[in-house]
């Protein structure tokens, strides 16, 4: 039966490596996709794209009706599988046919033939296939007692229908084989809606051995040599290699020729395997199973035959019955790793979140990569946690093993823990390389990479870094960055580190930090109780926190809001996202993971260097309830928009800081302003109101009657006027603001020399239809105009914009565009302002009409 849709139903890399194959083939794709997988890779490749519903894979991926429903709504005339959720289920197969659906797989009767263990096990013993001494099903208890007796300890009880582990127990004795019976029934009715069992002898220092099978349905079955699995953990693969080295010569042919004959007696159709259990102190293999699909780890087999399994299977599918001819020589070895969402170090917990950074190792010879990740993708807990495969060709097998490992260690999975360490620590264990490893040796091996456990999250921890994300406030991205920058660069200098240096910025309770490897720490900021394994420690001073200790951080003592923690060695390793690793909690990018920390995340970097000298007293800042900030006039002052009056009160008052304040902005609360003009204008009804205007870090934002000291986290432009703008030196006070603390803005030059209230209004100066207006010591707004919509005004602003870029002025950081305006950031030390209108004055003289 031929067609020219196929509907993939399946996820992940194999539903992008059908895709493509497809595609290749000439064929229409249709992919199908739960909610989490919207703008997945595969969906993204898919010629059309069917939602089948929300997550839980019973809900979409396994409800066959939905899949069918979408085969027949987009004329798909195939449906490929993959591998795992309806790949070897017998009635969705028989389904399909009914509907005139070709199944790319097996038959439905092969597939519930070998997908019960029992019936599998007798089809291979009337083939002659070597199988371990063991039972059928097992009525009950006193049953499996005597065959034990028979077998001899140790045996294995195993479930009927059950897979990837689940469903097995080791047992030792018969104490310990009562214990287990009724365990592995629930089991097994629960996940495989048969309670049956069976007993194997158990082989403790056991490989896995497995010989690829394709078969074209008339009774032809190739094999394409073997593989080795037995680098496992809870009995799923982790790695696996082609061909399965030091296998005796005899060994190898008889499990080629056994699986051969077991799948002719049926007359196999498409691809699977056999897999056996491989006793090596005996030389002796025993079936295990046969899995009547495509195996995830097929690309070693294909990269050693230079074969196409998947186009096989499609054009098995179209009745092309020749494509199923003898593979030919093998050529040198192969290695799969598969790289998981896990935490070996937790019990291979799963491990959810954003994928801040993804490098995979691309344009290396001999090396593949099969994957469905990339930097942005958001893994979830709801499904299989394979994020990519990367397999790596040799001419023999110690070539293969050293090209795996260089392609690892350019493989990075950021925001989340994955298995990337344990593979390349099982890549150097003696008995791997030696080939003495076993499916028990996996657990043996353990992941040396540094890591520093989050144990406790505190309130708010973040990782930040200094100056932040600067250069797109243009187009609404806030700098971020640690809000006291002056006790998280202090922290810094003290370690050794760039002042700027990735840490964490801690809000209110700060963390417990578990070290599995010496670390020197410096904790600065907000005076908090700072312990080691519950001993009180020093902030301010650099100290190393020995491997397997904690450090915990307290809630500040009363003064202050915010502490730091620095790490030695140049700080935590963060990806970064727009030039700075600094967190954006409300964008969700930047820091780990784009948000802030919680307990069980894991973060990397730090190390133990020679503590430095502790910051000086009287560098450090002083702390306490009753603050004052000095604020230089403008952008927005008097008397166009302000009483002199309501300036006077604003720098006389005693403001409280509210208690619904964050790092976007510190509420004020107290006298309201007179106001210098009845309302907006066009802007809007109340006097604050003002046509879209930049903002600068500090600025003192009147939104209503109340106003805000906007944070590192603040809008970079938005429509209310703005009479004072905190200083640069200044602003690491704003981080340490608590509700209810006192604040006093002290009237200041941009020299930080205190003035009277009253000077200028915050206008620099005017020319013909432009006014030139000081926001702090490092901005400065230019405005055209009447306060009013014009869009002759928008093109002059973009126009002035574009001169000043031109200029590549030494010290600018931004360029912000309002609707009448343009505000320039700059270094101050590098540009100041009466320099910068200078520049701007010849600029505008120049500027076309």
């Amino acid at each position: 039966m031929t067609f020219d849709t196929l509907l993939v139903s399946n996820r992940g890399e194999i539903a992008v490596r059908i895709i493509r194959t497809a595609r290749r083939l000439g064929l229409r794709t249709v992919a199908v996709f739960s909610d989490p997988d919207r703008s997945a890779p595969h969906v993204r490749l898919a010629d059309e794209a069917v939602r089948l519903g929300p997550a839980p894979a019973k809900a979409s991926y396994l409800d066959a009706d939905l899949v069918l429903k979408a085969a027949k709504d987009t004329g798909a005339g195939a449906i490929h599988p993959g591998y795992g959720f309806l790949s070897e289920d017998a009635d969705f197969a028989r389904r399909c046919e009914d509907a005139g659906i070709v199944f790319v797989g097996p038959t439905a009767g092969q597939l519930e033939l070998f997908g019960a263990k029992h019936t599998a096990r007798a089809a291979a013993e009337a083939a002659g296939v070597p199988l371990a001494p063991g039972t059928g099903l097992l009525p009950g208890l006193a049953a499996a007692l005597t065959a034990a007796d028979r077998i001899g300890y140790p045996v294995m009880l195993k479930a009927t229908g059950g897979g990837g582990g689940i469903g097995m127990r080791a047992v030792y004795d018969a104490g310990g084989l009562a214990d287990a019976w009724e365990q592995v029934q629930r089991v097994a009715a629960a996940s495989f809606s048969s309670a049956g069992v069976f007993l194997e002898r158990l082989v403790e220092r056991a490989r896995h051995v497995e010989v690829q099978v394709f078969g074209d349905g008339q009774g032809r079955v190739v094999t394409f040599g073997d593989r080795d699995c037995s680098l496992q953990r809870r009995n799923q693969k982790v790695l696996e290699e082609a061909p399965a080295p030091e296998l005796p010569d005899s060994v190898r042919t008889q499990l080629a020729s056994t699986a051969r004959e077991l799948c002719e007696s049926v007359g196999y159709r498409s691809a699977g395997t056999v897999e056996f259990v491989y006793d090596a102190p005996r030389q002796e293999a025993y079936f295990l199973e046969v899995n009547t699909r495509l195996q995830v780890e097929h690309p070693v087999t294909e990269e050693i035959y230079g074969v196409d399994l998947v186009e096989w299977m499609l054009r098995l599918a179209q009745g092309e019955t020749t494509v199923v001819r003898e593979p030919g020589t093998p050529r040198g070895h192969a290695v799969e790793a598969r790289v998981y969402a896990e935490d070996p170090s937790r019990g291979h917990r799963p491990s959810a979140g954003l994928l801040t950074r993804v490098a995979l190792p691309s344009d290396i010879p001999d090396v593949r990569v099969d994957s469905w990740i990339e930097t942005g993708t958001e893994v979830t807990t709801a499904y299989d946690p394979m994020l990519a495969k990367i397999i790596a060709r040799g001419t023999d097998r110690a070539e293969a093993l050293a090209r795996l490992d260089s392609a690892l260690a350019t493989t990075r999975a950021d925001g989340i823990e994955t298995n990337l360490g344990l593979l390349r620590a099982a890549l150097a264990d003696a008995s791997v390389r030696a080939a003495r490893h076993t499916t028990s040796t996996l657990p043996t091996i353990s992941d040396p990479t540094p890591r520093i456990e989050v144990t406790a999250s505190g309130t708010l921890t973040t990782v930040q870094d200094w100056p932040g994300r600067t250069g797109y406030w243009q187009v609404g991205v806030p700098p971020s960055g640690p809000m006291d920058d002056l006790s998280f660069r202090l922290g810094n200098r003290a370690l050794g580190n760039d002042e700027g240096a990735p840490g964490l910025e801690c809000t209110l309770q700060g963390p417990t930090l578990r070290f599995t490897h010496a670390t020197t720490v410096c904790v600065t900021g907000a005076p908090a109780t700072v312990t080691v394994d519950g001993v009180p420690v020093r902030q301010w001073e650099p100290l190393t926190v020995p491997a397997g200790s904690s450090l915990a951080v307290g809630a500040p003592t009363g003064q202050g809001l915010r502490s730091y923690v620095l790490f030695g060695g140049g700080g935590l390793d963060v990806p970064g996202f727009l030039g700075s690793t600094a967190t954006f909690t409300l964008g969700r990018f930047g820091g780990h993971g784009g948000r802030e920390l919680r307990t069980g995340d894991v973060l990397h970097g730090g190390a133990a260097t020679v503590p430095g000298s502790p910051v000086p007293d009287a560098e450090r800042p002083s702390f306490g309830e009753v603050w004052h900030i000095g604020a230089a006039e403008g952008p927005h002052a008097a008397p166009e928009f302000f009483t002199e009056e309501d300036i006077h009160d604003f720098y006389a008052a005693d403001w409280k800081v509210h208690f619904n304040s964050a790092r976007t902005g510190v509420r004020l609360i107290g006298p309201k302003p007179r106001w210098a003009r009845a309302d907006g204008g066009e802007a809007g009804l109340h006097p604050s109101n003002i046509h879209d205007t930049p903002y600068s870090v500090g600025a003192v934002d009147y939104t209503g009657d109340m106003p805000v000291l906007l944070g590192p986290d603040g809008p970079s432009l938005g429509g209310f006027v703005c009479p004072a703008t905190v200083l640069t030196a200044e602003r690491w006070k704003l981080g340490q603001l608590r509700p209810g603390d006192t604040v006093r803005c002290v009237p200041v030059t941009v020299e930080g020399a205190e003035r009277p209230v009253i000077v200028d209004g915050g206008i620099l100066g005017r020319g013909e239809s432009v006014t030139y207006r000081r926001s702090g010591d490092d901005n400065l707004l230019v405005e055209y105009g009447e306060m009013q919509l014009d869009l002759a005004l928008r093109m002059r602003v973009h126009a002035l914009a574009e001169a000043v870029a031109a200029e590549r002025l030494p010290g600018v950081v931004d360029l912000t565009p309002g609707i009448r305006s343009l505000q320039i950031h700059t270094d101050p030390a590098v540009l100041p302002q009466r320099t910068l209108q200078s520049v701007l004055t010849r600029i505008e003289s120049e500027l076309p009409p």
